[in-house]
């Protein structure tokens, strides 16, 4: 083997962060991101695996419509995506790649790739618009840092390479699609891409380090979750000459929603519900024979997210019965609950001691997870075999908050951030 590459450097993790930034697609369809993602491993002497193996076909959540899957790839071929790349993925994103296949898995690391229907701000004040690299997409932005993780995914990759004849073990990176929703972590778990891993890494930019020169070294308390979709299809009649004739729809999602946040909490830990939408009914004097809820549930342990979840189902169940209704449940993503290791914390905390951009009196050892992520399947897959788990949050100012129109974070923390992640590889690699 040779050590060809050049170290990363932030003039280019900076130009990596914005051209995946414009490039913004939803989770499950990030066919241009994944193609680049490819092209740039594979420039460095690695071999990336797409396609169907990437994950498991039975696992996959909320996918998008077949007519959805196919308009993405299709845009992104017109904005560059080489077909051959294409063609090998044959619908599936995300993808894998290995920087020592010929030893064994030791330390894997997952960096998410989607973006969220959310506009982006065109204000002027915000960075990307007023710099040129704000979304191509309508609808669609990098409105929570994966851009961000994208690129210092890369440039972990590369540091990997220029020392990859050092390793004693296989550094696996996943470039997992659909975190948000919690929907791509499980089937590319089912996989098998943690089999035999010692130990698992996530990180994400901000959360509870959301000033610079801050360093949460490994979160704790996680939300599980499902995410679900209920659908309620009853019968139409005449609301004035034969409403008995009807079977309501809407009414049957409405006493459904009332009664799953009616469910009392649980004792043991958190507990949530929340119906985020509900569309019903095609006029005011029609009885609706159709409804659409979308749903989750939460909890601060698997077993509670478990309980919440059977509770709002057995809800689901018996109001369509009551009201006569056809019912269809569909599962939409979930993910567990799981806790950064205090042995993984110790190596990130020393880790960090030889990067200057994070500041000792801003480190903090752990600090409570933000909702929920789709890391946590990973981490407690792996702690369930043995090994170790740590969610790291990489400490920048925002200019706004997760999820919002007009989020941006400091690109100064790219290079600092692919430095600690390269420290804590080797680290755990001479372990």
């Amino acid at each position: 083997m040779t050590e060809p590459h050049s170290p990363i450097t932030q003039e280019r993790l900076t130009a990596l962060r914005r051209l995946f930034h414009r490039h913004a697609e939803a989770g499950m369809a990030e066919f241009w991101t994944t193609a680049r993602i490819a092209e740039e491993l594979e420039a460095l002497g690695l071999s990336p695996v797409v396609g169907e193996t990437v994950s498991l076909p039975e696992a996959r959540m909320g996918m998008p419509d077949d007519d959805v899957l196919r308009a993405a790839e299709a845009q992104a071929a017109e904005e560059g995506a080489p077909q051959a790349w294409l063609a090998r993925m044959n619908g599936v994103t995300g993808l894998v790649a290995d920087i020592r296949p010929d030893l064994p898995v030791h330390t894997v690391l997952r960096f998410d790739i989607d973006a969220l229907n959310v506009q982006e701000s065109h204000a002027p004040e915000h960075r990307p618009a007023r710099e040129g690299f704000a979304s191509l997409h309508e609808g669609l932005c990098h409105a929570c840092g994966h851009d961000g993780h994208i690129a210092i995914g890369l440039g972990l990759a590369r540091e990997l390479a220029t020392v990859r004849d050092r390793l004693r073990h296989n550094v696996r990176l996943l470039f997992q699609p659909g975190e948000e929703g919690c929907r791509g972590a499980r089937a590319m778990t089912a996989a098998g891409w943690l089999a035999g891993a010692r130990h698992f890494i996530a990180a994400h930019i901000g959360m509870h380090a959301d000033n610079d020169h801050a360093l949460v070294c490994g979160a704790r308390g996680f939300l599980a979750t499902t995410k679900f979709d209920v659908e309620f299809t009853g019968r139409a009649a005449h609301a004035g000459a034969e409403p008995q004739k009807g079977a309501n729809s809407l009414l049957a999602a409405a006493s459904a929603a009332l009664n799953m946040h009616a469910l009392p909490r649980h004792g043991d830990g958190d507990s949530r519900v929340t119906v985020g939408t509900l569309n019903a009914g095609s006029g005011r004097n029609v009885i609706a024979d159709h409804a659409l809820m979308t749903c989750e549930t939460r909890g601060a342990t698997t077993a509670i997210n478990d309980y919440m979840f059977e509770h709002c189902r057995s809800i689901i169940e018996h109001t369509a019965a009551m009201y006569e209704q056809h019912c269809r449940l569909r599962l939409m993503g979930g993910s567990d609950s799981a806790d950064s290791d205090d042995t993984l914390i110790r190596v990130v905390r020393e880790a960090a001691r030889s990067v200057p951009w994070f500041h000792d009196e801003l480190i903090l050892d752990t600090a409570s997870g933000y909702g929920s992520d789709d890391a946590c399947v990973p981490m407690a897959a792996v702690q369930k075999m043995g090994g170790d788990a740590v969610y790291l949050m990489l400490g920048s100012r925002l200019a706004a908050g997760h999820h919002a129109p007009d989020f941006d974070f400091n690109e100064d923390v790219l290079l600092p951030s692919v430095q600690l992640l390269k420290n804590i590889v080797l680290a755990l690699d001479e372990a």
